[in-house]
């Protein structure tokens, strides 16, 4: 799928005009062109499923990794900071931090990776919770492991300065899989280390 910019930039216009102004004018002239590549940036994830985001991130290192299924080596991956867009009111998520953990079995995927992923999950329409979703579903794709868990902690404007307006306040979501969601020591193991 692609994004329309040419269909973006006719809506903005038309948004301009049904607050009161004249997308004439020059601060205005360029704006709904400039919105259009905006949009088309900020929300890129859209155009991917799931599975293509694997695909395309599918980058992972098997040899010299010597696991036994009885360790319970933690791949910790925290503070990646992202952005998305509330799909009810699409306002800005931010100050998102997000933290990406697995238990390594047959393979490791590449660091930079697994901020790519979270990059790409949160540039579409999106609640919290399936970001996480999302992020969970293609490390397992191509970690091929079950016991994926993920962690985001962030702020929605919708919340901050709509609404009830109540700045600073933070969204946390936890998204568990496998043995993350089986077993309550390694659950605490996760929380003491991604303190």
């Amino acid at each position: 799928m692609e994004i329309d910019k040419k269909e973006i930039a006719k809506h903005i216009r038309g948004i301009l005009i049904a607050l009161g102004e004249n997308p004439d004018r020059e601060g205005l002239q360029d704006t709904p062109k400039r919105v259009a590549n905006m949009y088309a940036e900020l929300f890129e994830g859209i155009c991917y499923t799931n599975d293509e985001i694997a695909e395309m991130f599918n980058k992972t290192f098997e040899e010299d990794l010597n696991i036994e299924e009885k360790n319970k080596d933690i791949v910790i991956m925290k503070d990646i900071e992202i952005f998305s867009h509330c799909e009810h009111h699409l306002a800005l998520m931010y100050n998102m931090k997000v933290t990406v953990a697995y238990l390594p079995k047959k393979k490791i995927i590449g660091l930079s990776k697994i901020a790519r992923i979270a990059d790409m999950v949160g540039k579409r329409l999106q609640l919290q919770e399936r970001i996480g979703t999302d992020i969970a579903e293609i490390m397992q794709k191509i970690t091929e492991t079950e016991d994926v868990a993920v962690i985001i902690e962030g702020e929605h404007a919708c919340m901050t300065t709509r609404g009830i307006k109540k700045p600073n306040t933070k969204t946390v979501t936890t998204t568990l899989r496998g043995k993350f969601a089986e077993d309550v020591s390694l659950q605490n193991r996760l929380i003491m280390l991604c303190k």
